[in-house]
C-alpha cells in the first residue's frame, strides 16, 4: 500500500471535514490569493512579450497556463517535500491544511446564506447587495425572485466548481492535484472570457478548464441527484430536469448541478440576465412547479453539503479499497 496515497487520502478526509464545519481560514493567507497574484503578473509581462492579434495573444495565454500550473503545483511541491525531510508529520499536517483550504464549501453556504438573511431581515436592497458579492450579473433592479434564483444558481453551479472537483481531482492526486484545478479554475475565472481584452488571449485557459471539469461536472451532478433522493428532496425530477435541461447553457458543463438543483427544488432557474450593462438571453432550466421562496436558498445549500459529503464516502472508499488491494 503506497503511503503517500494513504497519507493524502487522510489529508483530504481531514480537511474536509474541516472545512464543512469552519470554513474558509480568514486568519491564513489562502493560496488561491496567491495563484490570482501569479496569474495576474504573468499576463502583464507576457503582454509585453508577445505581439498583439489573434495568434501572438493566443501563445501568450498557452504559455500563462504552462507557467501558472508549473508555479501552482511547483510551489505546494517542493514545501510538502522539504517539510517531509525535516518531519512527514509536519508534511502531513500541511497536506490537510492544503486540502481545507482547496474546499469551499462552508464558504459557500455562509456567503449564500446571507442572502437570504439580508432578505429577512433588511429588505429587497440589502439582498441585492448581499447576492452582487457572490454573482457576476448586475444586481441593481434584481427583483427579490430575481435574488433568491441568483443565490441558488451560484450554489448549484459553485457546488461544483469548489467543492466536488477539487474533490475529485484531491482524491485522484492529492492536494497536488488540488491545486492543478484550482489553477484552472482561476485562470478561468481571470481571463477566461469571450471579450475584446481575452477573446484570443483566454482561450487556452477557457478551453483547458471545460476539459477540467468535463469529468466532475457530470459526476456532481449524479450525486446531487442521488443526494436529492437521500435528503428528501425530489430526486426523480430531478433526474428528469438533468436529462432534459443539462445541456441549456454555452459552457459544457455548468448546466449539469443547475439542472438537478433546479429539478429538486421543483423550481425554474436561469433565464435572461444583465452583465456589465448587457442583457445576455438563456433558456429557462427546470419547471416552475411552484415558486421561488427565500427558504430555497437554504434547501441549495443543504443539497449542496449532502453532495459533498455523498462523493467524499463514495470516492473516498473507492479510493480506499484500490489501496488497500495494491
Amino acid at each position: 500500500m503506497d503511503s503517500w496515497m494513504v497519507q493524502s487520502l487522510a489529508a483530504l478526509i481531514i480537511g474536509s471535514i474541516v472545512d464543512f464545519i469552519l470554513g474558509d481560514p480568514r486568519e491564513l493567507w489562502h493560496p488561491v490569493q496567491g495563484i490570482g497574484w501569479v496569474i495576474s503578473r504573468l499576463e502583464k509581462i507576457l503582454r509585453r512579450l508577445f505581439p498583439a492579434g489573434r495568434r501572438g495573444e493566443r501563445w501568450a495565454g498557452a504559455v500563462l497556463v504552462v507557467l501558472t500550473l508549473l508555479v501552482s503545483v511547483g510551489v505546494p511541491a517542493l514545501l510538502l517535500f522539504f517539510l517531509s525531510l525535516v518531519h512527514p508529520l509536519l508534511s502531513f499536517l500541511l497536506s490537510c491544511i492544503f486540502c481545507w483550504q482547496l474546499l469551499a464549501a462552508r464558504s459557500l453556504r455562509t456567503e449564500s446564506l446571507k442572502v437570504e438573511e439580508a432578505l429577512e431581515k433588511e429588505g429587497l436592497e440589502a439582498g441585492r447587495r448581499a447576492v452582487s458579492m457572490i454573482v457576476g450579473r448586475d444586481t441593481r433592479d434584481l427583483t427579490e425572485e430575481g435574488v433568491i434564483k441568483a443565490a441558488v444558481e451560484t450554489v448549484a453551479e459553485n457546488t461544483s466548481d469548489g467543492v466536488t472537483a477539487p474533490l475529485f481531482y484531491m482524491i485522484l492526486a492529492g492536494p497536488l492535484g488540488g491545486f492543478a484545478y484550482k489553477a484552472v479554475n482561476t485562470m478561468d475565472s481571470m481571463v477566461g472570457y469571450n471579450n475584446e481584452k481575452y477573446q484570443y488571449f483566454g482561450t487556452c485557459a477557457a478551453r483547458l478548464d471545460d476539459a477540467a471539469n468535463f469529468i466532475p461536472a457530470r459526476l456532481s451532478a449524479l450525486f446531487m441527484t442521488a443526494a436529492a433522493f437521500l435528503a428528501g428532496y425530489d430526486g426523480k425530477n430531478a433526474w428528469r430536469i438533468l436529462k432534459r435541461d443539462r445541456k441549456k447553457h454555452k459552457s459544457p458543463n455548468a448546466a449539469h448541478t443547475e439542472a438537478v438543483m433546479a429539478g429538486a427544488l421543483d423550481v425554474q432557474l436561469a433565464g435572461d440576465a444583465w452583465y456589465f450593462g448587457k442583457l445576455v438571453r438563456k433558456p429557462f432550466i427546470g419547471d416552475g412547479i411552484r415558486p421561488i421562496e427565500r427558504q430555497d436558498i437554504r434547501r441549495a445549500c443543504r443539497l449542496e453539503y449532502a453532495t459533498a459529503l455523498l462523493q467524499l464516502l463514495v470516492l473516498g472508499a473507492l479510493k480506499a479499497a484500490v489501496l488497500f488491494m495494491l
